[in-house]
């Protein structure tokens, strides 16, 4: 391949991304839901509320707030992206494997081409199913990106072929991704686990964690989707950003 995985360095600030917004791009958000007003979103296109018996219902508002900064970082990195939410938790950040299915096929059924899961499961008794809707998003072209390991812990379905997974990096700038490998030599993207800042508000005091480096790696995807829509598949998607990537210094 001409350059090792796990030095390569997909920025926003070097052509072509820096040139792009991911317009043309829909994404959709599947977490508590949003607030749309928030003034680092600044409205979506639409969205559904998923309950955990596969209903569905028009309120997609977000109580938790944190769909909400997950948008924003998504918002941040593809500012022209088209962005639909896709709500799954209610009260607290638990649901059903059934309404994460759901979500995904909704993502799929309303064209998106990237749908973002900064959730997952553990639990091995639900990778039949998840792998399924997986398939058949990739089927029509809708790429799922999604947590693969974080603290050791194996996550559904960023784990599953087919799914693009996101590995959480501290030492990673917020302005850039990561084209690397993970433990069994697959690859991955990793990126920033910080969202978008708020003014007044330390990094330590806001939100973080694999939930925001898949956020980042969305965004960032977007714009790549914006400048090859053609993209099809999680291989074709991993090859065209290591042709865009840079080089890193082996020592970083």
């Amino acid at each position: 391949m001409g350059h090792s995985w796990g030095h390569l360095e997909l920025r926003l600030d070097a052509p072509p991304p820096d040139e792009l917004r991911g317009e043309g791009v829909r994404v959709a958000v599947v977490d508590s839901g949003v607030h749309a007003a928030h003034p680092h979103v600044g409205g979506v296109a639409g969205g559904v509320a998923i309950g955990s018996d596969g209903s569905e219902a028009d309120d997609y508002v977000d109580w938790l707030g944190h769909g909400t900064a997950v948008t924003a970082a998504i918002k941040e990195k593809a500012p022209a992206a088209e962005l639909f939410a896709v709500k799954v938790f209610g009260d607290r950040l638990a649901t059903s494997c059934g309404a994460l299915v759901r979500a995904i096929d909704w993502a799929a059924e309303h064209e998106a081409r990237l749908v973002n899961l900064s959730l997952g499961t553990s639990n091995p008794a639900h990778e039949a199913r998840l792998a399924a809707a997986v398939t058949r998003a990739a089927e029509k072209g809708v790429l799922v990106v999604s947590a693969r390991q974080s603290d050791g812990v194996r996550w559904l379905p960023g784990s599953i072929a087919g799914a693009i997974g996101v590995l959480l990096d501290w030492s990673c700038s917020r302005h850039s991704v990561r084209v690397g490998i993970d433990h069994q030599g697959d690859p991955a993207f990793l990126a920033s686990g910080f969202p978008r800042p708020i003014p007044g508000v330390s990094p330590a005091r806001n939100l973080g964690g694999i939930s925001f480096a898949v956020a980042n790696v969305t965004g960032v995807l977007a714009r790549l989707l914006e400048a090859e829509p053609e993209l099809g598949s999680v291989g074709q998607v991993f090859e065209q950003a290591r042709r865009y990537a840079f080089r890193r210094p082996a020592t970083q």
